[in-house]
Order: C-alpha cells, then sequence, then structure tokens
C-alpha cells in the first residue's frame, strides 16, 4: 500500500516538476506524522550525499583515465584494479598478458597513478 502511494507521487511530481525531493511529504503515517520518501528510503540523507559524491569522484576518475593515460597504462590500470570486469589482477598476471616483465608492469602502474593523481588534483 505504501509502495503504491510512493510510486504514484513519484509519477506525479516526476510529471510536474521532473524531479523528486527526498524531503517532501509524501503521506501520513498511522501516528498522524508526515512522512517523506527519505523516511521510506530509510537512508540517512548523508548517506546519499556521500554516495553523489563518490558517484561524481568515479566519473572525474574515469574521465582522467581516458583523457592522461596512455594505451598501455590504461590496460594496466585497468586490469590491476579491476575496472574493466571487476577483477584485479596481479602484476604478475597482467606481466604474463602483455608479454613483459612484471616489474616493467610496476613501473607503468606507478606513472599511471602518478598521472591520475596530478590530474586529479589541479
Amino acid at each position: 500500500m505504501i509502495a503504491n502511494e510512493i510510486l504514484m507521487t513519484i509519477r506525479a511530481n516526476k510529471k510536474s516538476k521532473g524531479e523528486v525531493s527526498l524531503q517532501e511529504p509524501i503521506g501520513i503515517d498511522k501516528e498522524g506524522n508526515e512522512i517523506s520518501l527519505l523516511d521510506i528510503l530509510g537512508t540517512d540523507a548523508e548517506d546519499i550525499l556521500d554516495e553523489v559524491h563518490l558517484k561524481l569522484q568515479t566519473k572525474k576518475l574515469y574521465q582522467a583515465i581516458n583523457k592522461v593515460l596512455k594505451d598501455r597504462e590504461k590496460k594496466i590500470v585497468e586490469l590491476r584494479y579491476g575496472l574493466i570486469d571487476g577483477g584485479c589482477k596481479t602484476q604478475r598476471e597482467i606481466a604474463a598478458m602483455l608479454g613483459i616483465s612484471r616489474s616493467y608492469v610496476s613501473r607503468i602502474e606507478k606513472r599511471a597513478i602518478e598521472k591520475l593523481n596530478k590530474a586529479l588534483n589541479n
């Protein structure tokens, strides 16, 4: 029942203004208190802000990876930190895949991380 109210409220708000506020009242509970979407979702507002911030930072990271890294550096970072399929590879595994030494993978990774750090801090 509450799920239907939430859905109807979201649809009504979406049609009228294109966005939904988590603090906007969507109904009244059994004791007569107003409830908001945030109350129903059970998520702290700070948790939501943290998640939004994380998503923005992740987007910046991917943009920096595509902008400042050379192809080999990008490939090594993607494999090392599981950015493609979520599976992190060791330097030894990457070296075997690319036909280079583990120490060379290490140097490329270090250089790539330094480039990303510099790009993200500017």
